[in-house]
């Protein structure tokens, strides 16, 4: 007989890539995760998992049981959803990892709805980029993830999530008020290639919007700054140390009097925000209201953000 414990270990093996990852998103030993493989691997009669000094990846046998481990996983979040329904699940807490502007956009106003529809629920926050809250919710951290499109990001169809869209918004660019092209009224990604950039961090959701936007206007961006925080990235501009592109909501109650901001010619980059659950969980009576909650706080903001 198989764990769904067990099976949970090894779809974090091959989330993380490593032991001593896995071990550390799971609260566990990277001990007490190789004796579970060890484990798993004696009751299926199949060697899952390969080690080398570059990590860990699963073996053809581990990707065969890893596809069935995620709708059996799916399918024992389905029966706590409906257990929960069973027991009428009025209250309880929620946990939810987001992104910093997206807990000010939708989070935060969902929280406030949710007090006056759902009482019961209580809705705990922790501040997480959008290719950092996937992963938590993958591993149990946390209920719902508020993430964004980025490369190498879960598809609509993995079968370990369920996504709910939210809102989509452009990147406009932030330039330094003597720019030389500071008197346009929008600006071509194309004539800023040989400026200095200021950008995010690699693995930063935005730092591939701005890098992938850039690529398609046919240059590498030369980063010379890098910050998560877009008052900052403002503030280097407002200095002269270089242009940026920012998320339309992230410059919202930002200074902007030290700089020039320009919508981006064409087709602008733009980030994709959405909500995201273990497959299964989505219906569970205390998740249900949180999603519903989050998209209603979305609606507005994805009216007004354009």
């Amino acid at each position: 007989m198989i764990e769904a414990r067990r099976l949970h270990i090894l779809r974090a093996v091959a989330d993380h890539r490593t032991v001593t990852a896995a071990a550390a998103a799971l609260y566990l030993t990277p001990s007490a995760v190789s004796q579970q493989l060890a484990a798993l691997e004696q009751e299926t009669g199949h060697r899952l998992v390969e080690r080398s000094a570059r990590g860990a990846r699963l073996t053809p046998a581990g990707e065969i049981l890893l596809s069935h481990a995620n709708a059996v996983l799916a399918q024992l979040e389905r029966a706590e959803a409906e257990l929960a329904a069973y027991g009428s699940g009025e209250a309880g807490t929620v946990t939810v990892a987001a992104f910093a502007t997206g807990i000010g956009l939708v989070v935060a106003p969902a929280i406030g709805s949710l007090g006056r529809t759902a009482p019961g629920i209580r809705v705990r926050v922790q501040d997480a980029e959008g290719d950092e809250s996937l992963l938590m919710v993958l591993d149990r951290q946390v209920d719902v993830a508020v993430a964004v499109e980025y490369r190498g990001a879960p598809g609509e169809d993995d079968a370990r999530l369920t996504r709910v869209p939210l809102y989509a918004e452009p990147f406009d660019a932030v330039l330094p008020p003597d720019h030389a092209l500071a008197v346009r009224e929008r600006i071509a990604l194309a004539d800023l290639a040989k400026d200095p950039w200021i950008g995010q961090s690699a693995g930063n959701p935005c730092h591939d919007v701005t890098v992938l936007a850039c690529e398609y206007a046919g240059f590498a961006p030369r980063m010379e700054h890098v910050s998560d925080d877009f008052r900052a990235v403002v503030a280097l501009a407002g200095a002269g140390a270089g242009v940026a592109l920012v998320p339309r909501s992230a410059l919202r109650g930002t200074d902007l009097t030290g700089v020039v901001v320009r919508p981006v010619d064409g087709v602008a980059p733009t980030r994709r925000v959405f909500a995201a659950v273990r497959r299964g969980a989505e219906d569970h009576p205390l998740i249900r209201p949180v999603l519903d909650a989050l998209g209603e706080a979305a609606r507005p903001d994805a009216e007004r953000i354009p």
